[in-house]
């Protein structure tokens, strides 16, 4: 008989899913041919006005997007091949960029890398004790009850919060780190791809101990970072047994009640954990992205066919549902509905109960960026990571206030929108609000309850622009200019091609610039306006390289025979407002996954250089700075997933390199030799 739970209980001390590569929009939006008559009339230029269009030559240094160069070969591209900014690769460095770090050259081996001058160290890896009283990690005895206490698998997204709490301290702090999906036949000896539905219940459960978060008091003492043992404030957060609450709009919705939770507000357990951000209030958020992945059962037996088709539930990939009743949707038809959320929780109350906050909507979220707005009103970024999905932004109802009461919940209320972007170089955010436009009972929305746990059909309906995976979102701390990371999308064709997606099969990815109302022309992100319906749009780079002319990649100028960079995921910034990024995807190009570095203005714009390589068969996430800049942590997923690696014959045994450990996810430190600012 299952047992009900209360999320007002208060904590007490512990004893590749591919879902990124599915389509499940059947809603393809304004075709190419009609974004292009939507120009007609108008001037070549989007815009000659470079404060109007940020893509301006004069401006920024580089090349307007005009309607010609959209027409002729239906892309940007074709107008590209005579500007000397977007020459093929030589063994030139980019010697215009800010940065001085000698380019780390393309190394594909067992091992990490990074570039001259820096030094890595290995500060915590998967099955490291966390939790006070945590054994230590035995890949050979492996428990559920053990793994609740230790490192998690996979570690994605990464926060250093310095402490005390409130301070900029960059030699103490805590590391919040996600732990994204589990891998049976890296994990456990005798499993294969080819027999992984023979797992048993503990080890399933193990899986479920393995997702969620990690949190870890660190210190640095001299120039090495160590993890504080048996730290009060250590944490796990997993999908096995940790209560989390549903606020905001959507709780309490009769299609967020169970047998096990009549009220409709408390969940156990988050999954698929990506990436994430951080609040001025101080606590984390962290993003629940390919929850469909998870659960079984025929949809069409549920009350929530649409909805699940749309999100793509129903295909497990995991075999939880065979022991655990939750995960199939027949016998528990709205369990899918209580993922696919953005959680915050405190770090600093190892005992506060992480909520999940329904204000921001329900989609495969990726990350979740907050940006503090002039208003003191707070704006979060996100993106749907999945093939021809969206970009989406919260704002918040009420500005933030630091001594005033109720902050701790301004995300519960506010306005989410999606992004249509424009060919003329405009970006217009549409409300995603009940009762306005197409969001009427007549479509089947009936409260915002409604729009917010089917936000992708909402954002169908209202017209929002289908990009090709967009992952993560960032601000940058000096322009404030937004940066929006697309991954790939293969499956985009030369009739739904558009001006901010404007290559067939993008097998590379690219960056695009978002930009308040404000910024122009000075960059000053004291005066950007991330709340305003209408901003302005421009290709930051198209990712490939530069040799291959099918590639149709852009950058700023020659970027070396290292520089070029593929399958763009995770960005950062660092406190110069220069642009830090990881990727996902980059061997299939024949390159090793890792983090290039650029500036954003100037004579170094959009000029990438490899900053560091992972190692076999891993995927760089995060990243993440101290406050100084003077330590950078990678975090560093998936080592050794590659055909044919398995648990007992790995392609790497990174970083522990022992022929009785498995290659196991990790979290590196950077630092510069003889210390000082990364860069």
């Amino acid at each position: 008989m299952a047992h009900s739970y209360l999320c007002s209980d208060r904590t007490h001390p512990p004893e590749d899913l591919g879902a990124d590569d599915r389509i499940s929009n059947t809603s393809t939006g304004p075709s190419f041919p009609n974004v292009l008559s939507e120009r007609a009339g108008q001037p070549d230029a989007i815009s000659t006005d470079p404060v109007k269009f940020a893509g301006d030559r004069s401006l920024f240094g580089g090349p307007s997007l005009t309607r010609r160069a959209l027409m002729q070969g239906t892309s940007v591209i074709a107008a590209l091949a005579v500007s000397p900014a977007y020459a093929t690769a030589t063994d030139q460095t980019g010697h215009d960029s800010s940065l001085t770090f000698p380019p780390l050259p393309n190394i594909h081996d067992e091992d990490s890398h990074v570039a001259k001058g820096y030094h890595l160290h290995t500060l915590i890896r998967w099955g490291d004790p966390v939790v006070a009283g945590a054994p230590a990690f035995d890949p050979g005895n492996q428990s559920a009850q053990a793994q609740a206490l230790q490192f998690g698998y996979n570690n994605d997204f990464v926060a250093f919060m310095p402490l005390p709490k409130g301070s900029l301290n960059s030699g103490h702090g805590l590391l919040c780190v996600n732990h994204e999906y589990t891998i049976p036949h890296l994990m456990f000896p005798g499993i294969t791809k080819e027999n992984d539905h023979t797992l048993t219940q503990d080890q399933v459960n193990i899986e479920m101990a393995a997702h969620g978060h990690s949190v870890v008091e660190i210190k640095r003492t001299g120039h090495t970072w160590h993890v504080v043992r048996n730290s009060p404030l250590n944490r796990r957060l997993t999908a096995l047994d940790t209560k989390f609450q549903l606020t905001g709009p959507a709780a309490g919705s009769e299609r967020l009640k169970t047998s096990t939770d009549l009220t409709g507000t408390c969940v156990i357990g988050t999954i698929n954990n990506c990436a994430g951000g951080k609040t001025p209030w101080g606590t984390i958020l962290f993003a629940e992205e390919n929850f469909d992945g998870y659960f079984a059962g025929r949809i069409e037996n549920t009350g929530e066919a649409r909805n699940y088709a749309r999100l793509g539930v129903g295909n497990a990939e995991y075999l939880w549902s065979r022991y655990h009743s939750r995960f199939d949707v027949e016998k528990e038809p709205n369990e899918a509905n209580r993922f696919g959320w953005i959680v915050e929780f405190d770090p600093y109350d190892p005992y506060s109960i992480p909520k999940k906050r329904t204000a921001l909507g329900r989609f495969k979220h990726e990350g979740a960026t907050t940006v503090l707005n002039k208003d003191g009103r707070v704006v979060v970024y996100s993106g749907d990571d999945q093939r021809f999905e969206y970009i989406y932004r919260f704002v918040t109802a009420r500005p933030y206030d630091a001594t005033a009461a109720g902050m701790t919940d301004l995300l519960d209320e506010g306005t989410l929108s999606v992004a249509r972007f424009m060919a003329d170089g405009t970006l217009e955010w549409l409300p995603l609000v009940f009762g306005q436009g197409a969001l009427i009972p007549a479509n089947d929305f009936h409260s915002q309850a409604d729009v917010l746990i089917e936000t992708r059909r909402a954002a169908d309906l209202v017209g929002a622009t289908p990009m090709d995976r967009p992952e993560d979102i960032e601000t940058n701390p000096v322009t404030g200019v937004v940066y929006a990371a697309m991954t790939n999308n293969t499956k985009r064709t030369a009739d739904t091609l558009d001006a901010p997606n404007p290559r067939n099969m993008n097998r590379h990815g690219h960056i695009l610039e978002l930009i308040p109302p404000g910024t122009a022309p000075d960059r000053n992100k004291a005066k950007a306006d991330h709340t305003a319906n209408h901003f302005t749009w421009d290709i930051f780079l198209l990712a490939g390289n530069p040799d291959k002319a099918e590639d149709q990649s852009r950058y700023g100028h020659d970027v070396g025979r290292s520089g070029w960079l593929s399958c763009p995921d995770n960005v950062a910034f660092d406190n110069q407002g220069r642009l830090w990024i990881t990727t996902d995807g980059a061997p299939k190009a024949g390159i090793t996954d890792g983090v290039w570095a650029c500036d954003v203005k100037g004579d170094g714009r959009a000029i990438t250089r490899r900053f560091y390589a992972c190692p076999r068969g891993a995927e760089l996430c995060g990243p993440e700075f101290t406050p100084d800049n003077s330590s950078y942590f990678a975090s560093v997923q998936h080592p050794g997933d590659e055909p044919g690696s398995t648990y007992d014959t790995p392609s790497t045994r990174w970083p522990d390199f022992h022929e009785f450990m498995p290659p196991r996810p990790s979290i590196q430190v950077i630092r510069k030799i003889g210390g000082g600012p990364i860069g």
